[in-house]
């Protein structure tokens, strides 16, 4: 076993801890407000469990791959709402699950939670295998999606990007799998069924997730499994998130435009 047996799931699966007014999300719920393209939220079902998804459809008449989107350890926020809304702007359908759906006050969602902290506490009593029924739910209903090709890909951010690459292992239809400054404490038997490429999108100055790259890149290259992880100079951790606020750091703006410009010549060639 690598050295990330030593180091505690939840530390590696969750976010960093940050001040609630870095979530104050007002530029992404102005921007959803203004966008031109079809936003819904569905209904999955899973048995006797209804999981809140949040759906954008691209602009455009022929079908496309749709995009799962996984989100951060507070929730489904209205940043990750906008990163559907950016997919479908690239051509994409993007859909992105709520994975505290039923677990908020009264049965409700992230949005029901009274802040972004007690969100987060709920996410971390998750059930791990919960987790990937309710993606692989929400993965069969999205390539059924009339608008869809049959092709899906998944991303993850932060917490979710943990999640992203923790799925990837265990879905063996996905073309792609996109992990934003994500880290997954893997086993060898778990990467070996792996069945798509991985790419990764690190920040310069997150050193707790980028401490477990080499462990990563070793077993890949060994298993004979594909993963490019880039490292974007000066970001911090969430500079997805902070990149696309106006008044986040001008580093995390640059990576995340930077990245973006990859993101979608790798989707492109899916």
């Amino acid at each position: 076993m690598t050295r990330l047996a030593s180091v505690p799931w939840t530390l590696l699966l969750a976010g960093l801890a940050v001040p609630m007014g870095a979530y104050t999300q007002e530029f992404a719920r102005q921007r959803l407000e203004k966008s031109p393209r079809h936003q819904e939220w569905v209904e999955v079902k899973r048995g006797d469990r209804t999981i809140h998804c949040f759906v954008v459809y691209p602009e455009k008449k022929e079908k496309t791959p749709a995009v799962l989107v996984i989100h951060e350890n507070r929730g489904l926020t209205d940043w990750v709402r906008l990163v559907c809304d950016e997919l479908a702007e690239a051509g994409y359908i993007g859909i992105a699950p709520d994975l505290l759906s039923g677990h908020a006050p009264g049965g409700g969602k992230t949005s029901d939670f009274k802040s972004a902290d007690l969100a987060m506490k709920a996410l971390y009593k998750l059930d791990p295998d919960e987790i990937l029924a309710d993606l692989h739910a929400t993965a069969d209903y999205a390539k059924k999606l009339p608008a869809c090709n049959g092709k899906i890909a998944v991303c993850g951010f932060c917490w979710g990007g943990g999640q992203c690459f923790r799925f990837a292992c265990t879905r063996p239809d996905l073309s792609a799998a996109f992990v934003f400054y994500g880290a997954f404490p893997h086993t060898r038997e778990q990467l070996s069924r792996l069945n798509c490429p991985v790419y990764g999108f690190y920040a310069e100055r997150d050193a707790r997730i980028n401490a477990t790259l080499d462990d990563t890149k070793r077993l890949m290259k060994e298993l004979g499994k594909k993963f490019e992880a880039e490292i974007y100079p000066g970001a911090g951790h969430g500079f997805m998130r902070q990149g696309d606020d106006p008044k986040g750091p001008e580093a995390d703006r640059k990576a995340r435009e930077d990245a973006w410009k990859r993101w979608k010549a790798l989707l492109a060639a899916m």
